[in-house]
């Protein structure tokens, strides 16, 4: 598929990657109700979905996932909720394993390769409700759970039709890499505190498995994916982890409709995330790279954020 071309052009002041990227994750306000269900998964654990809905009955979903360490109410999540409701779609905000407020039970979580919750919550979804088109949505870590999703070697249901990720780090290796560089040093410091106050219950919890002074050797925001993420989720260390998780390898086995749009300013992603090989290769797979955005923050002037009114517009015309 033919490399889109970009129409998004943001205020001066919108331009620099970090402030777009700091005052939508910070100051952006979004008003949505929301409605939660817990699910139990195969494994017993839970995973809390929050709905919002059309004003009318609708048969049509999109289902959207957040990125590392956040939830089914940050504004980059209820943004697309509340504009697909207004357009006739109800929405899930999925909240990953311990992002709800409250601590999950098993001691793994949730990792940028774990597709195997998304598809427990399809499954749910498809067993329980009466939805005939079901859309993803996928924001950074998110973003990687829903193409290495459409590109693992499983059937996709027939209601999936389409989907549309942002900000994506599809090569993780190299995203953790940017990460550890000067320039991200406060969202890396930022990134590793809250994860590592969220490891801090598990240490009582499952002190077969980890313990303080595991923890204790945490430095750096890497650190966590080789004392804890790999070793909780069956990989050999952090950089099997990153190998085995990236969806960069599974682009070319998309065949639903897929919009990924990645700023090139987006401090966190490597050269290997603007994948124009796997998307000129793939009818199925619409690259737009615009030069501005930053991390998840495609602001411009009205209430709804470019990404958020281009993936209406993409799933409007399939």
């Amino acid at each position: 598929m033919p490399i889109l071309n970009t129409t998004y052009k943001p205020s001066i002041f919108f331009r620099n990657g970090d402030v777009a990227t700091i005052y939508s994750g910070l100051i952006r306000k979004v008003d949505l109700t929301q409605e939660r269900e817990r699910i139990t998964l195969s494994d017993g654990d839970f995973i809390d979905l929050d709905w919002s809905y059309a004003k009318e009955k609708s048969s049509k979903l999109i289902i959207v996932l957040h990125g590392l360490e956040g939830n089914a109410q940050r504004p980059y999540v209820t943004g697309p909720a509340k504009l697909f409701n207004e357009n006739g779609v109800d929405a899930i905000c999925v909240n990953f394993r311990g992002c709800s407020g409250e601590p999950n039970l098993k001691y793994r979580s949730y990792h940028s390769g774990a597709t195997d919750d998304l598809h427990e919550v399809i499954e749910y979804i498809l067993e329980t409700k009466n939805y005939t088109e079901i859309f993803l949505n996928g924001f950074s870590l998110g973003g990687n759970i829903t193409l290495k999703y459409l590109g693992e070697e499983r059937s996709i249901p027939k209601e999936i039709k389409g989907a549309i990720a942002i900000s994506v780090p599809c090569f993780l290796e190299g995203s953790a890499n940017e990460l550890h560089k000067l320039k991200n040093k406060p969202y890396a410091i930022r990134f590793k505190k809250h994860l590592v106050d969220k490891l801090k219950p598990k240490v009582l919890q499952f002190p077969e498995n980890i313990s303080e002074e595991e923890i204790d050797s945490i430095k750096l925001l890497r650190d966590v994916d080789a004392v804890y993420t790999s070793k909780a989720h069956g990989f050999k260390d952090a950089t099997d982890y990153y190998t085995k998780s990236s969806c960069l390898q599974f682009l070319p086995n998309i065949k639903v409709p897929t919009l990924l749009i990645n700023a090139l300013n987006d401090s966190f992603l490597s050269p290997e995330c603007y994948p124009v090989k796997e998307a000129k290769s793939n009818e199925n797979l619409h690259l737009e790279m615009p030069d501005f955005g930053g991390h998840v923050g495609f602001i411009q002037k009205g209430k709804y954020y470019y990404n958020e009114l281009r993936a209406l517009a993409f799933v409007e015309q399939l």
